[in-house]
């Protein structure tokens, strides 16, 4: 099987490029490809995904416990219910032992399948080339559908993140691709799982090229391919399970801009809460990675007290996403909406804090449209002419939170808008969602999202050149330092004098009329050192100096400059006039080109660093 996967992938590969790669329509023509197959088998791991959640979720809440939460709109079960009564102490045990089987089946097969997967994706993209290996999303499949199936806390996008991009991976390292497009290929895997799961296809493809960093800017190198796996990896999933958005929400308008105000006190409330979300569960983790305790045993202590929770609220289990269908119907009271959103945060803490398999996007979905329903409901009761319904606030609140927790401000409002097809509710999310994120910047739930491009390894060598093709030989070379040229009818005899005073290791050759003829350093003729009184008088240094010298000039860039130092692996070399090569203008070194760049890198990252905080509002 293996061997004819192997088989395949070659076929596809010949078929795009059968000649050469730099042929713009055989490019486009192999991305195009490669990004159908990508969105193809993303779109195939999520169905599997989705059907092995189904299959837990009837056999451990149904069957065992006979709990039957309620579904979004657009997303009923597959299975039918059975009709055993609800057991509370069954309830309890079950997310235990699902904890507690997804826990051994990490342990034992693939340790990096444990925690939420979307930081362990970001981390793949940032510090290993895109580079995943096979097993995750087999291992995080059935680990993840094990611990959401038996009711633990959590979401299927963190899952589904390293599912996606794992494929995603695999395939691209099985085609032989450089770094930067395994990165791509990785991402676009990434965003086609998020985009057929969530049946938002363009939320999928923004998600993936925003949640890598910390400042609002987006991977500009894999939108495009991500856009297009994530359309395919949809399409194929809506084939299966029916089309639609994840929620049914009426079609809301915003009409008052009064309204603004209680939309603001939201934002407030929202980030209040995401502190809250991201203290717990960091601590939570690192709690119990300290925790002297097996490590497949975690999980099952998480499980048992996300079951402890679960018999007073049941309505914290699972995705959770059944009730807030019904807050969008109206049919839940604000304070249940703030009591659930409190415990939702206790407990996606012990679920996944603990090591269990399982997203947090989902739950902040979930906290944010809790949160926000409460304090819609509350404004309703104060002024229900600004605020007629507490529904809108539950859609606005998923999105402001989404944007606080996650940096992912844009991202935020399109994937609310898309889960639930309400689009006239932009004008709030873009405010809550705005607000949101700079009142939290200080906080996230993905501790391996960097600050930006700039301080990602994967792009340090794409900024070193970036950075060095902006500036000139001559803004940094200075033409009075002291250089000794050496006559081309200097003895040998009389060099090795002059030597023995100077600390110079690379010698320009000029003739009589001062033009530059060749070059030599102390490694050209270190041989001859010894040989002096034989070679004293016979030879000149006409005869030992290079004459196919590498120069540069005061117009060429520094990155072009540094390639010509790696030819010969030269650290000195000569800097003549860009109309006369053979007029010398003195010596460059590429100690100097370093250090110039490190200068204006710090300067860089100071001035960015300042931007940055003075964009941080100081409430």
């Amino acid at each position: 099987m293996v061997m004819a996967d192997n088989k395949l992938l070659r076929f596809i590969k010949e078929l795009i490029m059968p000649g050469s790669g730099d042929d713009p329509a055989k490019r486009t023509g192999k991305w195009l490809l490669y990004c159908i197959l990508v969105g193809i088998v993303a779109g195939l791991g999520a169905v599997i995904f989705h059907l092995l959640m189904q299959v837990c979720h009837y056999f451990f809440l149904d069957f065992l416990a006979g709990y039957r939460p309620p579904h979004p709109a657009g997303d009923p079960p597959l299975f039918g219910h059975t009709h055993r009564e609800l057991s509370r102490l069954t309830l309890l045990f079950v997310p235990a032992l699902g904890g507690l089987l997804s826990g051994l089946l990490v342990w034992k097969f693939c340790p990096e399948a444990q925690g939420h997967g979307t930081d362990a994706a970001i981390k793949a993209y940032h510090y290993h080339d895109g580079k995943i290996d096979v097993r995750v999303p087999i291992v995080k499949t059935i680990a993840s559908a094990l611990t959401l199936g038996s009711g633990g806390s959590g979401g299927s996008e963190g899952p589904i993140c390293q599912i996606g991009a794992g494929l995603g991976s695999t395939i691209a390292q099985k085609l032989r691709v450089s770094p930067r497009e395994i990165r791509i290929l990785m991402a676009a895997g990434m965003g086609a799982g998020i985009g057929s799961i969530f049946r938002a296809p363009l939320s999928g493809a923004l998600f993936a090229a925003e949640i890598l960093y910390q400042d609002p800017e987006f991977e500009a190198d894999v939108v495009i391919p991500t856009a297009i796996a994530s359309a395919t990896a949809y399409s194929l999933f809506c084939t299966i399970f029916g089309w639609g958005s994840l929620f049914e929400a009426k079609d809301f308008r915003f009409d008052n801009v009064l309204a603004l105000g209680p939309y603001a006190i939201l934002a407030i409330a929202l980030s209040a809460g995401v502190f809250v979300f991201v203290k717990m569960f960091w601590g939570f983790h690192d709690y119990f990675q300290n925790l002297k305790l097996p490590q497949w045993l975690k999980p099952a202590i998480g499980g048992l007290a996300t079951g402890a929770i679960g018999l007073f609220l049941p309505q914290v289990l699972d995705f959770s996403y059944g009730f807030v269908q019904q807050g969008l119907y109206n049919q839940v009271p604000g304070l249940l909406l703030l009591t659930v959103a409190i415990a939702k945060i206790v407990a996606t803490s012990f679920s996944i804090g603990s090591g269990g398999s399982g997203g947090l996007f989902g739950p902040s979905v979930v906290i944010g449209g809790c949160i926000g329903g409460a304090v819609g409901m509350a404004f309703h009761n104060l002024t229900p002419s600004i605020v007629p319904s507490a529904a809108p606030f539950i859609i606005v609140g998923m999105a402001g939170f989404l944007s606080g927790g996650t940096n992912i401000p844009i991202t935020a409002v399109i994937v609310v808008s898309e889960i639930t097809s309400s689009y006239h509710l932009l004008l709030p999310s873009m405010l809550v969602c705005s607000l949101s994120y700079f009142l939290c910047r200080k906080w996230t739930l993905y501790r391996e999202q960097v600050l930006n491009k700039l301080e990602s390894p994967a792009h340090r060598g794409d900024f070193f050149s970036d950075v060095l093709e902006d500036i000139k030989v001559g803004d940094i070379f200075n033409p009075s330092s002291s250089i000794a040229v050496i006559p081309e009818d200097m003895t040998f005899e009389q060099f090795c004098k002059f030597f023995s005073q100077t600390e110079q290791h690379y010698f320009p050759v000029v003739n009589r009329n001062k033009r530059l003829t060749g070059i030599f350093s102390i490694n050209d003729i270190r041989s001859f050192l010894f040989s002096v009184s034989e070679l004293g008088d016979i030879v000149i240094m006409k005869d030992v100096a290079r004459t196919d010298i590498i120069t540069t000039t005061p117009s060429e860039d520094l990155n072009t400059l540094l390639k010509k130092f790696t030819i010969r692996n030269i650290d000195r070399m000569p800097v003549v006039k860009d109309d006369d090569p053979t007029y010398f203008l003195g010596m460059i070194s590429r100690r100097e080109v370093i250090n110039f760049y490190n200068v204006s890198v710090a300067s860089l990252k100071k001035s960015k660093s300042k931007k940055d905080k003075d964009l941080i509002v100081p409430f």
